[in-house]
């Protein structure tokens, strides 16, 4: 009777951990919201970088590896805040999906921008610091940024 109850608290709690491995990804920590995050957040940078901040940030985030991405903004608030812009209501994003929303105050924010005549692997931007709306594309439960649309 013992090994009975045993073996059933044992395939209970197997099948617990079982759906919470399903359930991970969508626990905001899915590819799309990680690859966000390096890409686009610096909440600790300073919101007036010198102008070699997007030569540092760019490579220290991995977006000049086998080529120089072209254009990238980091933004420069509280990741809550953030993620908060998820529950503006819906915006048609750049690429027809209905899932982009729009903050409702200016964000700090730093453009990079892949200066005139720079070239893989010497990658060299351009650094502009500003403040403005953001719009960012949404999925998951809970509900996070994925993308950057504006």
């Amino acid at each position: 009777m013992a090994q009975e109850k045993s073996l059933i608290l044992f395939s209970v709690l197997a099948l617990v951990l079982l759906v919470l491995g399903l359930v991970q990804p969508s626990l905001g920590q899915g590819p799309g919201a990680m690859k966000f995050q390096r890409q686009h957040m610096d909440s600790n940078g300073n919101p007036q970088p010198n102008s070699n901040y997007c030569d540092q940030m760019m490579k220290k985030r991995k977006m000049t590896e086998g080529a120089c991405k072209p254009v990238n903004t980091f933004v420069h608030e509280p990741l809550k805040d953030v993620e908060a812009i998820c529950i503006q209501p819906n915006i048609r994003c750049k690429n027809g999906q209905n899932n982009c929303h729009q903050s409702r105050s200016s964000m700090r924010v730093t453009d990079c921008r892949l200066t005139n005549g720079s070239r893989y692997p010497n990658c060299k931007y351009r650094t502009s610091p500003t403040k403005r709306q953001i719009t960012v594309a949404c999925v998951g439960n809970p509900y996070v940024p994925v993308h950057l649309d504006a």
